[in-house]
């Protein structure tokens, strides 16, 4: 196929790349070198001729990304394979006449184009080959043959493995096109790749032809482009280049004369046109641009744009101002991707707007910042809970140009400098608290029973702001703020009357009231009632699948294990990783996730051990108290500050608890939506209105009313969201970033730590020594006592693991964020936002955790 005869809708019968060049070819001012593609279906006919190559495909595909030796063995022998088999006498015909075309002696580039790759989700750069400066009939089928064989490069299969991309499913086109023999080839970034601020271009550049840039035989001159002007030049030493031979055959490495070394490879001129022309391709495909390029008499020529496809997005905006994002998940200690379905439904419970981005969700706090008022209390609650985003808030701020400061009479302001009137003392006004939401959920579980269809989504949408009215009840509100003012109150005044850090954290271990540190401890009782039974025990070790519970009963001690895990889930079993996603699959809806923290309680722990833990944690905190108690009495006006201290503290262990549940609540309220919702769901692919129930999961609320009166979906959105969702898992949500796109990272800034040391934020107190365990995925957790978890975050899904362990380290969170809660209530040295933690501490290492100063020591590495 010729490229006039081709787009980007074509991937499948040309590649990715060849797709690309015909799309660019029809772009008015692009040039692209003339050429044709050999499409798939001249590979698949290879294929079927090849021998032996189901049985090496069905190797490979029971190959691991990290199974290296394997790969390269495998891949190699289907390499042979695929060149051994001679091109069919029709195809090899075609393939002449068509460079006959182009001119039977002109030199040509020929090109490995495989269906998977520059997608918008996943680039395939240099994972196939290339063959430059190929001449004559002959040479062209024999590299078309290497390029074939070439999707089958170790360095290929593993990406594709990587990446979830079945290699059965892989196919290869090749293009080929005249060659260009330029002065300058490179690279053109339409966004900056390291700091993803999509208004600068990135331009790296070579002598001759790119080859030398792709093989890192010279470093590139590097400029940086912000509109029309060039801000930035880093003009390296090149002292070789890479040039075809004379008449064919391939490329040559030459020596570049001294005294052009050092010269810019462009002028600002070449540059700037470059950069207008990068924003030209940018627009058609509408997203940052990763551009090859090449440079000759004739001006630029593009052989080849794909997407950069490691880029977070930018939530979209409708207006031309700056706007500065803070990641939400971070604050609710869940950064993973969210579905449609789920995005939507934390959009309605929040009174805040929040922009989406990635299949995650921000908030635009650049109104909050432009009045002296609101940014020093936004900086200062917000600093203080996560020292990165403050950070990184302060380091745009500092610039001056991007967010202006104005008058104090923003709308805003009053919003974030009015508190709620801090309450008194008092147990009852909890136990009130308490009643009425269990009171209004009991409604609700008891009436949407008998709602579907058009009446569901209407109830569904009213309950919403019942759920609202108890998340932000102005007591309920009244109640944490006690809490958090009466804790950061000790924190302070102990600091600085008695010199003690962090002293609120003894005191909030075993609080009344708090759900989440209560569900840790009823699964310990749970355990203690399934461990008098072997046969069960035994049984629950080879659990696979969440049908167990039915056969529980035939076994001796089985009934009583069953009553006991379902009166857990009765009480937790809405709780799942990543709960604020109303997708996400519950406890209930699969047990078998508690399974190995069941087996793991029952293995660690004697019987009784929720009551003595809990009796410990008590005690503590009432020796704590006493003893700061006659400390600050040893201070001058001592009976009057201890008088003071102690209100502050039964404030604290009144009322902390609380915290909790407005949580526990919503994800409660969110799981009796979603069993009515799937069985709906259920309902409409029983009539073919859904392929599956889970593709309502891909839908936002918003648009369910819709399915519901046309009795159809648009099964191509489904799929491009589900293709988004396997991108935008592959992506780390930066914890701030601005509508350039720029990723903006915060820095602790201390100096007060030893070298070597990983710095995070101190949530809890104490120092511990012990077993790293990496754990990623909490159903793979293999915990004993004494371990340290060392993981990405913790929501209060993990709490049933804290039993277990002695110390916490995460690379996402804050003071008042769930690990950080929950590590002060049981006592464990915590350190949280030590970014890179998972991959800094390997599971086995021994690590020191300093939960007063903030930072971990590996101590010795596996």
């Amino acid at each position: 196929m010729d490229f006039r005869d081709i787009d980007q809708t074509q991937i499948a019968v040309v590649g990715g790349k060849g797709a690309r060049l015909g799309e660019l070819a029809r772009i008015d001012g692009v040039r692209v070198p003339a050429g044709f593609c050999v499409t798939t279906d001249g590979f698949l006919g290879i294929m079927a001729e090849a021998p032996l190559i189901d049985t090496q495909l069905d190797q490979l595909a029971l190959l691991s990304p990290t199974d290296r030796v394997a790969i390269r063995t495998v891949s190699a022998d289907i390499r042979r394979t695929i060149e051994a088999v001679e091109i069919p006498r029709n195809l090899a015909a075609a393939i002449t006449d068509a460079v006959a075309r182009l001119g039977v002696r002109t030199a040509c580039a020929v090109r490995s184009s495989a269906t998977a790759e520059d997608s918008p989700t996943a680039s395939f750069a240099g994972q196939q080959d290339t063959y430059m400066n190929v001449v004559g009939p002959a040479a062209v089928l024999a590299h078309i043959s290497r390029c074939w064989a070439s999707l089958f490069t170790q360095r290929a299969v593993t990406y594709r493995l990587h990446n979830g991309i079945d290699n059965r499913q892989a196919r290869m086109a090749v293009v080929v096109q005249t060659m260009v023999f330029p002065q300058a080839a490179g690279v053109l970034f339409t966004a900056d790749p390291v700091t993803s601020n999509r208004r600068f271009s990135t331009v790296e550049a070579s002598f001759g032809l790119g080859g030398a840039l792709v093989s890192g035989l010279v470093s590139p001159d590097v400029y940086t482009v912000r509109d029309a002007d060039v801000v930035a030049k880093a003009i390296a030493t090149k002292r070789a280049a890479i040039t075809a031979f004379p008449g064919g055959g391939g490329t040559q490495e030459v020596a570049i004369e001294a005294d052009r070394q050092q010269r810019p490879v462009l002028t600002d001129a070449q540059i700037v046109a470059l950069a207008r022309l990068g924003r030209v391709i940018e627009a058609h495909f509408g997203q940052p641009q990763d551009i090859e390029w090449c440079l000759d008499g004739d001006g630029y020529h593009i052989v080849q744009s794909r997407p950069i496809t490691t880029l977070f997005p930018v939530p979209a905006q409708h207006d031309m101002g700056n706007h500065l994002y803070v990641s939400v998940g971070h604050q609710q200690m869940m950064t993973d991707p969210m579905k449609p379905l789920g995005l939507s439904f934390w959009q309605m419970t929040t009174p805040r707007r929040m922009a989406e981005a990635g299949g995650r969700l921000f908030v635009d706090v650049a109104p909050l910042l432009v009045s002296p008022t609101s940014r020093a209390t936004y900086l200062q609650a917000l600093g203080g809970s996560d020292p990165l985003i403050g950070d990184a808030l302060e380091t745009v701020l500092a610039r001056g140009d991007f967010i202006a400061t104005e008058s104090d009479d923003h709308p805003d302001v009053a919003s974030i400098a009015s508190a709620p009137t801090l309450v008194d003392v008092d147990p009852a006004i909890v136990d009130e608290l308490l009643e009425r939401g269990r009171a209004s959920l009991a409604t609700l579980q008891r009436d949407i029973r008998t709602k579907s269809g058009s009446a569901l989504l209407d109830f569904i949408a009213a309950d919403i702001l019942e759920l609202k009215r108890i998340m932000f009840d102005l007591s309920s509100l009244q109640v944490i703020r006690t809490a958090l003012d009466a804790s950061w109150w000790i924190n302070e005044q102990m600091e600085a009357w008695l010199g003690e850090k962090n002293a609120v954290d003894a005191l909030t271990q075993s609080v009344t009231h708090n759900v989440t540190s209560e569900m840790g401890l009823a699964l310990l009782d749970v355990a203690d009632a399934i461990r008098p039974y072997p046969d069960v025990v035994a049984f629950l070790q080879q659990v696979e699948g969440d049908a167990f519970l039915d056969t529980l009963p035939t076994l001796a001690g089985g009934r009583v294990a069953k009553d006991a895990i379902e009166a857990y889930l009765d009480a937790y079993g809405m709780r799942c990783i990543g709960e604020i996603d109303i997708t996400r699959p519950r406890w209930s809806e699969h047990p078998s996730t508690l399974v190995p923290m069941i087996l793991s309680d029952v293995k660690n722990f004697e019987p009784g051990e929720a009551a003595r833990r809990f009796e410990r944690g008590r005690r503590e905190a009432e020796d704590a108290k006493k003893e700061l108690l006659r400390r600050v009495r040893a201070t001058p006006d001592g009976e009057t500050r201890a008088a003071e201290t102690n209100a502050m503290i039964d404030r604290v262990r009144t009322f902390i608890g609380y915290r909790e549940y407005p949580k526990y609540h919503m994800v409660s309220r969110y799981f009796a939506y979603k069993q009515a919702l799937v069985h709906d769901a259920e309902l409409l692919a029983q009539r073919h209105v859904l392929d599956a129930p889970e593709d309502i999961f891909f839908l936002r609320f918003e648009e369910l009313p819709d399915v519901l009166r046309t009795h159809h979906v648009d099964d191509q959105l489904i799929a491009q969201r589900r293709d988004a969702m396997q991108w935008y898992r592959t992506l780390t949500p930066p914890r701030v970033m601005t509508s350039e796109g720029e990723v903006v990272r915060g820095h602790y800034r201390r100096d007060d730590v030893p070298a070597g040391a990983l710095v995070g934020l101190p949530v809890s107190a104490g120092t511990i020594e012990g077993r790293a365990r990496v754990i990623r995925d909490m159903d793979q957790a293999d915990l004993e006592t004494g371990d340290i978890l060392v993981t990405a975050y913790t929501d209060p899904s993990w709490t049933p693991l804290f039993v277990a362990i002695a110390g916490l380290v995460t690379e996402v969170g804050g003071l008042m964020t769930h690990g950080a809660v929950i590590a002060r209530e049981y006592g464990l040295p915590a350190v949280v936002g030590v970014e890179r933690a998972t991959q800094l501490i390997h599971d086995g290492d021994r690590i020191r955790v300093h939960g007063a100063e903030g930072y971990v020591e590996i101590l010795s590495a596996i």
